[in-house]
């Protein structure tokens, strides 16, 4: 049985529970967590001799067999989280992690499950009223929200986490990416922007957190309320502009083709301004960050393309997204020509 096999996880995982909850506690109900496509993540229970739930969680654990780096380095998220939760952010606690490989044959993190449901802007859950006026409120809260996060002052908070990126470093990951885009078209229009943005990147961008994938389907919503943000796995310290510009990119109707359209968006206006009003401190150069957004889902929807279409990473949401790559492209020159 693959060591990342639930039933297996559940086993190597009994005696931490059992220590850390007392004898008798058990992991119950490990399965894998498919919503938002959330890869190699499981939710489990833990519960008391008599039955009685203890806590429910969310186990992250790296994939086999590849270098710890980035989003495959999942333990880097557990000082992150810890420090964020210390800040009153609305993030998951983290009661257990280990970079080491003895437990599970892999490092992993475990988070406390938030309450609620995230906001899959494509095709919502029915829990959610689809009326627009409710739609624009999540959004905006979304957009108030990163303000918080971007506030945090990463030079105390997490100066021990990680040194930041520059812009350039940034811009210097993407063409290794877009390179794996099957049509040519869409690498001809790719590197077009790509160069466009390496020409007229921002001096001086604002440096703090930055989430890296900042949008309504890593937020968590109960009753109309965030309760909580997710997916922390390319979180960096870099240019802040890089998450408003990215929550800008989601939300633009002009980004994406005609049948692949987000969910009753407010205007791009109405997202910065409650986001600046809120106090955000990266608005600046919003235009550039939004073009430099759709460069990188563009490249990200090449790869993933390939991945499905070649037979190596199936998942046919990709298949819906391959129309709306030219468009991204082309709404990104249009935003910094």
């Amino acid at each position: 049985m693959s060591p990342l096999a639930p039933a297996e996880l559940s086993r190597r995982l009994q005696p931490l529970i059992e220590r850390e909850c007392g004898a008798g506690a058990t992991v119950v109900g490990m399965s894998t967590m498919e919503e938002g496509h959330a890869g190699l993540t499981f939710g489990f229970a833990v519960v008391d001799a008599a039955g009685q739930t203890l806590g429910e969680y969310v186990l992250k654990v790296a994939p086999l067999g590849v270098v710890r780096k980035g989003n495959t380095d999942v333990y880097r998220q557990a000082p992150l989280l810890r420090a964020l939760k210390g800040q009153d952010l609305p993030v998951p606690a983290v009661p257990w992690a280990s970079p080491e490989e003895d437990l599970l044959g892999t490092p992993f993190i475990i988070m406390e499950k938030l309450p609620g449901r995230m906001f899959l802007l494509w095709d919502p859950h029915p829990d959610f009223d689809r009326a627009p006026s409710a739609i624009a409120t999540r959004w905006l809260d979304i957009a108030a929200l990163l303000a918080r996060f971007h506030q945090v002052d990463a030079e105390r908070v997490l100066r021990d986490w990680e040194a930041p990126r520059t812009l350039s470093e940034e811009l210097a990951i993407w063409p290794n990416v877009l390179k794996h885009a099957q049509d040519p078209a869409w690498l001809a229009a790719g590197s077009a922007l790509g160069e466009k943005l390496l020409a007229t990147q921002p001096a001086n961008p604002r440096i703090g957190l930055v989430h890296g994938d900042y949008q309504p389907g890593n937020v968590l919503f109960k009753d109309g309320q965030i309760t909580g943000v997710i997916d922390w796995e390319i979180a960096l310290i870099g240019a802040q502009g890089l998450d408003l510009g990215w929550l800008l990119m989601m939300s633009d109707p002009q980004g994406w083709d005609a049948d692949f359209q987000p969910v009753t968006p407010p205007s791009r206006e109405a997202i910065q301004a409650a986001y600046r009003d809120a106090g955000g401190p990266a608005f600046a150069d919003a235009d550039w960050y939004q073009a430099m957004a759709n460069y990188r889902m563009g490249s990200i929807a090449c790869l993933n393309v390939k991945l499905h279409r070649t037979g190596k990473r199936h998942d046919p949401m990709w298949e819906r997204f391959a129309p709306s790559i030219a468009t991204l492209f082309s709404r990104g020159l249009s935003l910094i020509s």
